[in-house]
């Protein structure tokens, strides 16, 4: 696009470069009103070319259609799809999903489906689940039908019983399971919500050092990315909104938002009633793994599943670092 181009809801602005890399699209219709460098996601905490569209207020969206068969069509052309729509991982580094989704499937035995929120204060996959679990369950049998697995397994901590029924019932409602799709309940522990972590909680089997999950026939996707690829075949709707949740001391109003991609931090703070003047670290993602913000027009991404504005009292300055005495104890943390 350039500058003063009229967009729609879902028109392509930027085409990916290369396999391992995601289109982006319009999240509202507007004008392109600057292509130039913002504050972004990432923990350099540099800056990155930002494409900002001044909304219109219509949210008009650009035609778009499903595929009405999707459980009969050809799977290069369902990771076509996957490809066209930008998605990408929506619980970990943002890994291009048509690339994981063209694996070999004779090298696949096991799809599971990571759907453990181990850190605190996360709750947008739980909620996810409770309120679209008949769109997750379709977009996971659109992946078991692109890879063909022998069974799926859905890794849920135990502290989500609501999210786990829903599950439960849609899978129940299948007309059939034939890829043996199974929710499979885990304990609450960090870190069993990382890939490898949830790989040998869920198989007994542990990736191969400096390997990748499918050198032991499995593939793992976030549940996330599972509602994504329903939204992109089912609907025809690119990878553009998620569910993020917003929460912390200084939030008035902590709760889940389904927000749109590029939307400005300091709007999602304003919509949770943040005080600003109270917050001692802004953190995108969890307190474990996310990233801390310098600046408030960051936009939100694929991957922010949380935003965390803390008071001091919650997350206090770190303690002034001292030299090492040799006391050993870091060996046992």
């Amino acid at each position: 696009v350039e500058l003063g181009d009229t967009v729609l809801k879902g028109q392509l602005i930027a085409e990916a470069k290369g396999f391992v890399s995601a289109n982006h699209h319009a999240p509202t219709s507007g004008i392109i009103t600057a292509i130039e460098e913002n504050a972004i996601a990432h923990t350099s905490g540099l800056t990155g070319t930002c494409i900002e569209i001044t909304c219109d207020g219509k949210d008009t969206w650009v035609d778009h259609f499903g595929e009405k068969n999707y459980l009969e069509a050809d799977p290069k052309l369902l990771i076509q799809l996957i490809k066209k729509a930008g998605i990408t991982g929506m619980g970990g580094a943002g890994f291009p999903t048509h690339v994981k989704a063209s694996a070999n499937p004779e090298k696949i035995d096991t799809l599971i489906i990571n759907a453990a929120e181990c850190e605190p204060y996360i709750t947008s996959d739980d909620m996810l689940m409770r309120e679209h679990a008949v769109e997750v369950i379709k977009g996971i049998e659109i992946l078991c039908h692109i890879l063909k697995p022998e069974q799926c397994l859905i890794g849920i901590e135990n502290n989500k019983p609501q999210a786990i029924e829903a599950l439960q019932r849609s899978i129940s409602n299948l007309e059939s399971n034939t890829h043996n799709i199974q929710v499979a309940s885990i304990p609450t522990k960090y870190p069993s919500g990382g890939e490898k972590q949830l790989i040998q909680i869920l198989t007994g089997q542990e990736v191969p050092n400096g390997g990748l999950p499918a050198d032991i026939g499995v593939l793992l996707q976030n549940v996330g990315t599972a509602h994504a690829i329903y939204q992109a075949i089912g609907k025809g709707e690119p990878l553009i909104s998620r569910i993020t949740t917003v929460t912390g001391d200084a939030c008035q109003q902590p709760r889940n938002y389904r927000v749109l991609l590029g939307t400005p931090v300091k709007d999602l703070l304003t919509q949770a009633n943040a005080n600003l003047n109270k917050t001692n670290r802004l953190i995108m993602g969890g307190p474990m793994m996310g990233i801390t913000l310098q600046d408030t027009n960051t936009p939100v991404v694929k991957t922010t599943n949380c935003l965390i504005a803390a008071s001091k009292h919650e997350l206090p300055d770190p303690a002034q670092e001292q030299a090492c005495i040799r006391c050993g104890m870091c060996t046992q943390a």
